[in-house]
This record gives C-alpha cells, sequence and structure tokens, in this order.
C-alpha cells in the first residue's frame, strides 16, 4: 500500500514510525513532515490546509490510505473532498468534526444527549461573562469556541485571572476568531485522556493515557498543546472505562448516526473522573499529542488494517494487543514556549540516543545546513519504554539529559502523579 500522513508534529512522527513498521505499507510520504519522518518517509512540501494539493497528490501517487494527523484539515473537510474522489482517509467528515471544531456546539449536542459534562454557558461579550462570573464562582473555565491548537483552555483560580483570560479572548482583533465562548464549572478530579477508533456503529480503544497540560512543573503555569504524557494511565479503572463507555462513547456514536453524520476516525475524549463519576471536559476529532507517542509505542497491532477498518465500516469484534509495560513521552519545548517560541538553534545530541526501548520524536524540527534544527514550540518528544511506570520516566529522563539546544524547557515531572494513584 501506498500511504500518506497528514502533518508534521510528533503525532504524526509517531504514526509514521508505527505505520511504517507494517508488512502492508509499501510506500510511505509525510506531507509537510519533519526532520524525524524523513528518515521514514518521503517528505512532500504541501500544507496541511492546502486540501486540493493534498487530494492531486493522493491521486497523482496512487495513495491507497491518507491518515490525517491535525484537527485543521479535518475542520476543513479534508475528508469528505477526499472521498468525493474514491479515496480512502482516516478520520471525521466536516460535521463530524464539529465536536473539536465548536466547543459550543460539542456542549450542546452533549446537553441534548444526557452525556456528563460540567455546567456551562455559551457567551458572546464580556458583559455576559461577568454577569455570569457571580452564577460559577471560582474556579472558572473560559473556552474559545474555536479551534486553539490546545492553548485556548483558560481555568480560573482568582479573579484577576478571570479578567486576565476575557482580555485575551476579547481583546480587539480578536473578536472574529472568538464570536463565541464557552463559560462553565470547573471540574474537580483526576484528568484522563480516553481515545477510541470509530467506524460509525461500533469502537476499539486504545490503551489508556494521561497529558501533562501545564507548562511547569506541580502542573502551575500556562496551558499548553501538552508538555508530556504516560500510558497506561492507573485512575482508568476497568470500572471507570465502562462507565465512559456506556454514559459517553455508546450514547455518542447513536447520537451522531441518528443526526446523520456518523463518527468514523479517532475520537478523543478528555475526561475528568470526578466523586460523581466521569465527566466529559472536551472532544477532539484526532489523535491527542503527545497522548499518540507513548501509546504508539505500546502497540503491538499492527495499526494500517484498524485505520482501513474504520474507513470501511468494519471494526465489529476487532481488538488490539498492548506492550505489558509503561511508556512515558517527555516533550522538549524551545525558549519563549507556548506564546514566543524561538527557532533556529542547532539541536545537540540527537547521534547519542543508542537504547532500543527510547524513541525521539520529532515535532519542531527541520533540517538545516546538514543539521536538525529547532523550528517550532514543542520540539522533540521523548519516549521511552519500562517495565514499570517509574522504570519508563527514569529511562525518558536519562535520553532528555542528552540532547540539547540554548533554552531547552521541559518539565521533569511527567508520570510522577501516576506513581501516587
Amino acid at each position: 500500500m501506498n500511504i500518506l500522513v497528514v502533518g508534521n508534529g510528533g503525532r504524526e512522527h509517531a504514526l509514521a514510525w508505527k505505520i511504517a513498521k507494517s508488512p502492508l505499507c509499501a510506500n510511505l510520504f509525510c506531507a509537510p513532515g519533519n526532520a524525524g519522518t524523513s528518515s521514514l518517509a518521503t517528505n512532500v512540501p504541501i500544507k496541511v490546509d492546502q486540501i486540493d494539493a493534498l487530494v492531486s497528490f493522493a491521486k497523482d501517487n496512487l495513495i491507497d490510505l491518507t491518515v490525517v494527523g491535525p484537527e485543521l484539515p479535518l475542520t476543513l473537510g479534508i475528508v469528505d473532498r477526499f472521498k468525493s474522489e474514491g479515496l480512502a482517509c482516516f478520520g471525521p467528515t466536516l460535521l463530524a468534526s464539529r465536536l473539536e471544531g465548536s466547543k459550543a456546539f460539542a456542549k450542546d449536542f452533549m446537553r441534548r444527549l444526557s452525556i456528563p459534562t460540567a455546567g456551562f454557558d455559551v457567551i458572546d461579550s464580556r458583559e455576559e461573562a461577568q454577569f455570569l462570573f457571580q452564577k460559577y464562582g471560582l474556579p472558572i473555565v473560559l473556552k474559545e469556541d474555536g479551534l486553539a491548537s490546545g492553548k485556548g483552555v483558560f481555568v480560573c483560580f482568582s479573579e484577576n485571572e478571570f479578567y486576565s483570560a476575557l482580555d485575551r479572548l476579547f481583546r480587539s482583533g480578536n473578536s472574529k476568531r472568538n464570536k463565541k465562548v464557552v463559560i462553565e464549572e470547573c471540574l474537580v478530579g483526576e484528568e484522563v485522556s480516553y481515545l477510541v477508533i470509530c467506524d460509525g456503529k461500533d469502537f476499539v480503544p486504545l490503551a489508556s493515557s494521561q497529558d501533562h497540560k501545564r507548562l511547569l512543573d506541580g502542573d502551575r503555569g500556562p496551558n499548553t498543546g501538552g508538555m508530556g504524557a504516560y500510558s497506561p494511565a492507573p485512575v482508568l479503572t476497568n470500572r471507570v472505562e465502562t462507565a465512559i463507555q456506556n454514559s459517553v462513547i455508546k450514547p455518542l456514536l447513536r447520537g451522531m448516526s441518528e443526526k446523520g453524520f456518523e463518527f468514523r476516525g479517532l475520537l478523543y475524549v478528555g475526561v475528568m473522573i470526578t466523586k460523581d463519576g466521569p465527566k466529559v471536559l472536551e472532544f477532539n476529532v484526532r489523535f491527542g499529542d503527545p497522548e499518540t507517542q507513548p501509546i504508539m509505542a505500546r502497540l503491538k497491532s499492527d495499526i494500517v488494517p484498524i485505520f482501513m477498518k474504520s474507513v470501511s465500516g468494519d471494526l465489529k469484534n476487532v481488538s488490539l494487543e498492548w506492550d505489558s509495560r509503561a511508556a512515558v513521552c517527555v516533550v522538549l519545548a524551545s525558549e519563549g514556549y507556548p506564546e514566543f517560541p524561538k527557532k533556529g538553534d542547532k539541536i545537540l545530541g540527537l547521534d547519542s540516543v543508542k537504547d532500543d526501548d527510547a524513541i525521539v520524536f520529532h515535532a519542531g524540527t527541520t533540517k538545516s545546513n546538514g543539521s536538525i534544527a529547532v523550528n517550532g514550540g514543542r520540539v522533540l518528544g521523548v519516549t521511552a519504554l519500562g517495565r514499570d511506570l517509574r522504570s519508563a520516566i527514569s529511562k525518558a529522563y536519562s535520553v532528555v539529559d542528552k540532547i540539547g539546544w540554548r533554552g531547552k524547557i521541559f518539565r521533569r515531572d511527567i508520570g510522577e502523579r501516576g506513581l501516587t494513584l
């Protein structure tokens, strides 16, 4: 098979790494890819939002399967365009992608289906937010309605933080992007990422994982796209997983099918395990980043047939095989991330990584003058397997300490939460 992966981040490198291991994969392409994917695939200089160019490339190169990594092309209708040309494309349609493309739509849809989530209101002005501040109290959560690359959620613990978030959401010149804002109660508990591959009716769960969204140790600092993740997540017990499937996944797939836009592809459910049971924080319609890195490291099954069965609607009775070991991914970011990441510095130490159970997934990297250089906010995802979580953490950080560039930032506590649960 000729396979195309759309995207250029750590998630796409991890997907390409796993796809390349499949005996079904004859030729692999990444559009646009990064310095890491270039060692596995042919990078193609097409941006993720250039849908027509991607369709043309797929037709010209006889692509048998396209796997879409990021959310932007999905919310632009890439799957619909590929399907209209008779091309297999893993991911949800434009209508189904509204689950991530609009948080207001997702919250309203959950309310109609009685899917457990935080109490909320949808607003379009500072004045409404100020009024509802009295209703919800502190802490309080504000979310951009549209896509925000993982940086549009503001958890406010003080009145100053609340008004600072409002300033960012409704500042001059930002009104078009933020016609709507979701304001909601702050849920308390343990957060977990629950990912399932769907075919419209049935689904296959992936291994549990837990993300670290805050920039600094101890879950301090601003929200980012994710500073690390580990798998499995101890908080996701069999009882909790069954509750998520019965109260969230099954009614959602049924409800979407009844509305005429069934969900095929990867459904990511951000869940808070509260004292009242699991409640949905958010939906994403693609693999999480950096959760994908440890999940792919642990997956023993061939992923390509699973993608094809999702596209064709044939996932019933499918199961996956997992490595019993734990996996940890530590994200290395550039100085200034998430607001003003610096680019251009040469990355040192990549050649020193020799451990078969450690993989360095590239995200914001590029090749420059024969070297690999920083080209984005999140630069690398150092991922390691260990006999248990503690050993995986130790191995990941031993690799982290071998790699460097000027201003490298990372958290030193990725995975430690899992040791206490």
